[in-house]
């Protein structure tokens, strides 16, 4: 018996019950582009029937400006760039730093417990904006030796206030990991700190990748507030640039740059959760 001969073939059922899902599979993609056609048809009518569509169309969506205002708003999102990848890399590392200090234990870290919990509970409650203000105007009224810019302060603000978030975040994955691991670790000879290393924290991260790439898209907007205390930005770049044409379209173009900008990580962001979801189903 050759190995052509037991070949597997499907049966005359199973055919025709692939054919049926195919067919169901171009049924749903005709179905859901044709309502999501519509929709974008009425929502297009309403707004351009509106009786103050023509006004709006000149103080937001006006191309001139937009093709103007479009290399100093580029100019200003590289910093909003360059901005974010420092501000995520130091949240992550203070966030993680923190959320480790909260599941210390015994009695003689408690000290250092609550110096964490106050940290988290702080900078979770404060508004970002207050933040950025007290360390952007305020820090430097002190006028200290060796003060760092504006734009550091800043970006020391949106560090301190999402390594808030992100600690409860990297200490909810540390604690679902079940505490027998941490003692089987322990049994085998490894230390609190290598078990913390080699066990907990590889498994921890997996589990929580998912909110901390969300908290990083959060971070990726919020970027753009340092724009508050003066470096330009693409914000500020489009605050300069509506000045100069008293035209609101320079902010659509920002908007719309930030929005690209979000798209890949969103999109890395779904991809992780959807892995994450079949691992956890087993699939």
């Amino acid at each position: 018996m050759t190995r052509s001969d037991t070949a597997f073939t499907p049966s005359a059922v199973q055919l025709d019950r692939v054919a049926w899902r195919r067919r169901q599979t171009i049924r749903s993609i005709l179905v859901a582009a044709l309502s999501t056609a519509v929709l974008g048809a009425l929502l297009v009518f309403a707004v351009t029937g509106a009786p103050g569509w023509d006004r709006v169309r000149q103080s937001f969506l006006d191309p001139s400006i937009a093709a103007d205002a479009l290399p100093d708003v580029l100019r200003g999102l590289w910093l909003n760039i360059r901005l974010l990848v420092f501000c995520a890399l130091g949240s992550l590392g203070l966030g993680l730093v923190i959320a480790l200090l909260r599941t210390l234990r015994g009695p003689v870290f408690f000290p250092v417990r609550a110096l964490a919990v106050s940290y988290t509970y702080t900078f979770r409650g404060l508004p970002l904006i207050i933040v950025i203000y007290v360390l952007t105007l305020g820090v430097p009224g002190l006028r200290l030796q060796g003060m760092p810019s504006v734009l550091v302060l800043g970006g020391a603000a949106l560090v301190l206030t999402y390594s808030g978030y992100l600690a409860e975040v990297f200490r909810a994955g540390i604690e679902s990991v079940h505490p027998s691991q941490v003692a089987a670790a322990r049994s085998l000879g490894l230390t609190y700190r290598q078990a913390m290393r080699h066990v907990v924290l590889p498994q921890a991260v997996r589990r929580v990748a998912p909110p901390l790439l969300n908290d990083t898209v959060a971070l990726q907007k919020d970027v753009g507030l340092v724009s508050l205390a003066g470096p330009i930005d693409a914000v500020r770049a489009a605050q300069i640039s509506t000045a100069e044409h008293f035209n609101y379209t320079p902010y659509i173009v920002a908007g719309v740059l930030f929005v690209l900008l979000a798209i890949p990580l969103i999109a890395v962001t779904d991809w992780v959760t959807l892995r994450a979801a079949r691992r956890q189903a087993g699939r």
